[in-house]
């Protein structure tokens, strides 16, 4: 009997075994594109396209930081030295991320007695990935700000400046401004910092310190921005006069994060505290990306996941990771407990809009990229660059099946087209598996694989949600 029962576990498991394995990969195609050529620099006028808008909508275009006009260095820059910089722009911000979101558990023995924003941002080496054309003040002066989904205050450099980085537009005077005011140090806005200061004037300081030691200081204020035709009044605001570190490009940065003096937070009550943007593809389309405020943000065609909380820092928009497919099968090394956001704030995935290759904690990752080896092994395969270390010689194809990459989300499964995860780092037919292990307990869902989803952050509804084809 025993030998009759040995018999059928070791039948039924050859025949689980051998289904797992019959079952055919799913596969997309990819069409062979090079990294994105340099486009002309943009212009420093006024963003003054008209589109329909209303008081409760507002629409921009965000341009990338490679179309920044820059400093006469930076010019007759190649793709591949363009995105190399990338690529490092990327790890100090991912330093940048973990180590805001390690300090958050500890409670901050050690940071400076006047520190007030409780924030990390990529501006470091160079400044952040995605800009807006913004006026501020009254009349309206247009300057490049950072759009960052990691940060919370809204700032720009001003005169007079104790140090101020080069920027691209002249630096704002708020003496010319007759909308701009200054705060006092007992008003509810000065309150919302984390460590106000306070000058012998009775007027507000702020400080905002970033993960690679660059920070900005000076009043914290009040001003009318605009977007377009669209005015936003009394949006507070940092006057930066001593800012350092390596910021270039930028005038300042409009914090898009979760935290009270975001500016979704702040203009909430006008905009519905909803917003979206859609990156495009640089490779594949030369049309601007977008982001839009208000009612419209919103995609009909989107799934959403419930924003989840993080009790030690309000900033990152966290959402549950339940596991990965490639190929259509679930990867087996990949389980939602690897992405647990515990009670004291450690682990968890963030949706970053300044973080470009996606970081999984380092026992997922491998799980995924052995899988996806594994259904790509017709591929030819290449040296290792960077920080990829799956990479496939793909010179003289023009296109290639490769297997599909899910990402379950808690209740949305998000399919990425292929050229969001297998993705040119040269001129040679060099395509690299664009997803990357990290050592740190938090997870970055990047910008390479939000390309052509509008990402919905719906605040109001607690959620963020992923529209595909949504940049049209």
């Amino acid at each position: 009997m025993d030998g009759k029962l040995s018999s059928v576990v070791i039948l039924s498991v050859l025949l689980t075994v051998s289904v797992t394995f019959s079952v055919p990969l799913h596969y997309q195609t990819l069409v062979l594109t090079s990294l994105p050529e340099p486009q002309a620099q943009l212009s420093l006028e006024s963003d003054s396209e008209i589109r329909p808008e209303s008081e409760t909508t507002l629409s921009v275009d965000l341009h990338h930081v490679d179309n920044l006009p820059a400093p006469a260095a930076a010019f007759n820059s190649t793709p591949q030295s363009l995105f190399k910089l990338r690529l490092r722009r990327d790890a100090v911000r991912v330093r940048a991320l973990s180590t805001l979101a390690a300090v958050s558990q500890t409670n901050v023995s050690g940071r400076p007695a006047d520190f007030s924003s409780s924030i990390v941002s990529g501006l470091a080496q160079g400044s952040g990935e995605y800009f807006t054309r913004i006026g501020i003040g009254t009349p309206p002066k247009y300057v490049y700000m950072v759009l960052d989904t990691g940060s919370d205050v809204v700032w720009v450099q001003c005169s007079p400046c104790r140090k101020c980085y080069s920027q691209s537009d002249p630096v704002f005077d708020p003496k010319a401004s007759t909308s701009f005011l200054g705060v006092t140090c007992d008003s509810p806005v000065c309150r919302r910092l984390d460590s106000p200061g306070c000058n012998n004037r009775d007027k507000c300081l702020y400080q905002v310190s970033y993960g690679d030691g660059s920070f900005t200081v000076g009043e914290f204020s009040t001003e009318t921005l605009t977007f377009r035709r669209t005015k936003v009044d009394n949006v507070a605001f940092g006057c930066g006069h001593d800012n350092e570190g390596l910021f270039v490009g930028a005038a300042g940065l409009l914090g898009l994060g979760r935290g009270k003096l975001s500016f979704p937070t702040q203009a909430g009550s006008r905009f519905g505290r909803k917003f979206s943007y859609c990156l495009v593809d640089r490779s594949a389309s030369s049309k601007p990306s977008s982001m839009v405020f208000g009612e419209s943000a919103v995609s009909r065609n989107a799934v959403f996941t419930p924003l989840l909380t993080n009790p030690k820092l309000d900033t990152f928009f966290y959402v549950g990771l339940n596991g990965v497919s490639v190929g259509g099968t679930r990867v087996p090394g990949i389980a939602a407990s690897l992405f647990k956001l515990d009670p004291t704030g450690n682990g968890g995935v963030i949706v970053d809009s300044g973080t470009s290759v996606t970081r999984l904690t380092r026992p997922a990752y491998v799980a995924l990229r052995d899988a996806f080896r594994s259904g790509a092994s017709n591929l030819k395969r290449s040296s290792d660059f960077s920080l990829f270390d799956t990479c496939f010689d793909l010179s003289g194809k023009t296109e290639v099946k490769v297997p599909t990459v899910v990402l379950h989300l808690e209740g949305a499964d998000v399919s990425l087209p292929a050229s969001n995860y297998l993705i040119p780092v040269d001129s040679e037919g060099k395509f690299c598996f664009a997803f990357a292990g990290t050592m740190s307990g938090l997870s970055i869902i990047g910008n390479i694989q939000q390309q052509g989803f509008r990402v919905v952050f719906d605040l109001a509804g607690n959620r963020v949600g992923f529209a595909p084809r949504g940049c049209a």
